[in-house]
């Protein structure tokens, strides 16, 4: 880009290489709709309880198949920057509320598609932007009046969370089972403080099993964790006792410097070994006079002390990541010490059982425990059963989005319809507001209610019927006063009673898409330095 000659005989100022497009105006517009359209068109196929997967082969040559969104996004190499602002909003959503991802970056390229429209016909991008937002104040309005307050004891409409947040993917066929596994899980390592409800989905495991299939699945109040035993004789079942978690080694520290010692007589070496073997049966008898049945730690254990352990009914395991070491320590109330001398009931944790689990594979042997410590523990786990591969990791997936969901609707007790009820039931308030707008706004509003009407059309056309005729019933049956009613599983309008999602998780996904498209309709020219 040059300045252009003014006549005067000067050779113009080179702002930029000449390689470098500029492009302005309407052009801008079309490129990026084309792009957010694109990114919207490729998420639609996967969205609802009939969406489909995708199969995407990775640079690596690893294949995989998934209808989650973040996954897609996720793996996406994109180029355009319409496309890599879909990218970070697909990671706002993800991010923010662990759900939600596809119906936002639909809503998103839905308002990119209408406003291309719009700007094609000579509306200001501001104007725009202005009608977006009130449109969605409008939104935000409707979806506070039709919040439903619950109780983070209220099981059945939790149930009905997680369940609606499983649809569509690999864990639906045993949405009833795992649904309670999350729904018990999340109550289980949810603490109150200062009057708030916290739920940490970190203190939620999942673990594969690697046997059995999904009915398979359950909850353990507590941790597995899957190692070899470093002795067999070790006790295999356990209950009702105390934890002991241990940072310090159970052994013999080696020292720092390298040092000889002259032995002179065999009474000298008896008398060295006598003296070790008297420090191990010290610390021996220090773990089992604090009354622990369970050790755990982060270091070595001398195998005579493990010896001294199982003969006193004492399970013990060694060498364990301190990350491992901590976890054991929330969920069973221990505190985890750096040294003997602090070890007594006071820092103790407590169990309900202990079980040594084998699976005996084709060619290895695993051991998995089990510990159990009750409504009360810290940290839950939810053992998935099935294979080790793909389809394991997608129940994962659709796991995860359910707890996060059920998370969300335990912290902030709302929940709404699910099934586009509220989609459609916004798009009306808005017309109707639109109504009252005088200015060109309110074909900005009326565009903005069009593109949430994409919710409920996506989820009738994947679920194969016709999207027009599905939403001219929804409006007949809202304007009716039919305010429950949505999308069902079958595709067809109707009422809608088990469909329940988190409010903050629709909120934050129309928020995050309006604010995503505000911004890339404020930009009115694309400067590439590749020239493309």
């Amino acid at each position: 880009m040059a300045q252009p000659n003014d006549g005067s005989g000067r050779a113009p100022v080179a702002i930029v290489r000449p390689t470098t497009s500029v492009t302005s105006g309407v052009a801008v517009t079309q490129k990026l709709v084309t792009a957010a359209v694109a990114f919207g068109d490729l998420l639609r196929g996967t969205f609802g309880p009939n969406g489909l997967d995708k199969m995407m082969y990775k640079t690596n040559g690893q294949t995989a198949v998934t209808n989650d969104g973040a996954k897609i996004v996720a793996e996406l190499l994109v180029k355009h920057p319409a496309a890599k602002a879909f990218v970070q909003l697909a990671e706002s959503q993800e991010n923010a509320c662990g759900d939600g991802v596809t119906g936002c970056i639909i809503v998103a390229s839905e308002l990119m598609r209408e406003a291309g429209r719009l700007l094609e016909k000579g509306l200001h991008p501001l104007v725009l932007v202005e009608g977006y937002q009130r449109a969605l104040q409008t939104t935000l309005d409707t979806l506070d009046s039709r919040v439903v307050q619950i109780q983070p004891t209220d099981n059945q409409r939790l149930l009905d969370v997680a369940r609606t947040a499983m649809m569509g993917t690999t864990a639906e066929s045993g949405s009833d089972h795992l649904a309670q596994c999350i729904v018990t899980a999340a109550q289980t390592v949810a603490t109150e403080r200062n009057g708030t409800l916290h739920v940490r989905t970190e203190d939620v495991r999942m673990a594969k099993r690697g046997v059995g299939g999904i009915a398979d699945s359950t909850l353990v109040s507590g941790l597995i964790i899957e190692r070899r035993l470093d002795l067999d004789r070790l006790p295999r079942h356990l209950s009702n006792g105390k934890v002991a978690v241990l940072s310090c080694p159970l052994e013999i520290e080696s020292s720092s410097r390298e040092a000889e010692i002259e032995v002179t007589s065999p009474d000298q070496w008896v008398a060295f070994m006598d003296a070790e073997e008297a420090q191990l049966d010290a610390k021996a008898q220090r773990v089992l006079d604090s009354g622990a049945t369970l050790v755990f730690c982060a270091e070595g254990i001398d195998p005579r002390v493990l010896h001294r352990c199982a003969d006193a009914g004492v399970f013990a395991l060694a060498g364990l990541e301190r990350s491992g070491a901590e976890d054991i320590a929330a969920a069973t109330g221990a505190l985890m010490i750096d040294h003997l001398d602090s070890l007594d009931e006071s820092v103790l944790g407590s169990y309900n059982t202990m079980a040594i689990e084998t699976l005996e594979g084709d060619d290895s042997r695993r051991e998995r425990l089990h510990i159990e410590a009750g409504k009360h523990a810290g940290i839950a786990t939810v053992d998935v059963g099935g294979g080790d591969g793909v389809a394991s990791e997608e129940v994962i997936r659709g796991l995860y989005d359910a707890l996060c969901s059920v998370t969300s609707a335990m912290e902030t007790g709302e929940v709404l319809l699910g099934g586009g009820s509220l989609h459609i039931a916004a798009s009306l308030a808005i017309k109707e507001a639109a109504e009252a707008q005088g200015g060109r706004e309110r074909l900005a509003m009326e565009a903005f209610a069009r593109a949430l009407e994409a919710i409920p059309a996506v989820l009738a056309t994947n679920a194969g019927h016709d999207h027009l005729d599905t939403l001219l019933e929804l409006r007949a049956l809202h304007r009716e006063g039919a305010i429950h009613s949505g999308v069902q599983h079958t595709g067809v309008a109707g009422n809608i009673d088990s469909a329940w999602s988190s409010a903050e998780t629709l909120a934050h996904a129309i928020e995050a898409a309006c604010e995503t498209a505000c911004g890339l309709l404020r930009v009115d020219q694309v400067i590439s330095a590749r020239g493309d």
